[in-house]
C-alpha cells in the first residue's frame, strides 16, 4: 500500500504543477496555494 501512496503523491505534484503552468499563476498566488489549499481539502475531506 505504501507504493500505491507514492505514486499517488507524485501524480498530484504533476498535476499540480501543471495547474500552476496552465493557470499562469503568480508567485504569491503559488504561494497562497501552497499555503491555504491543504487547509481547504482537509476541511473537505473531514
Amino acid at each position: 500500500m505504501k507504493e500505491t501512496g507514492s505514486v499517488a503523491g507524485v501524480i498530484w505534484f504533476i498535476g499540480w504543477l501543471f495547474t500552476i503552468g496552465y493557470a499562469h499563476l503568480t508567485w504569491w498566488k503559488i504561494l497562497l496555494g501552497i499555503l491555504i489549499w491543504p487547509f481547504f481539502l482537509g476541511e473537505a475531506a473531514g
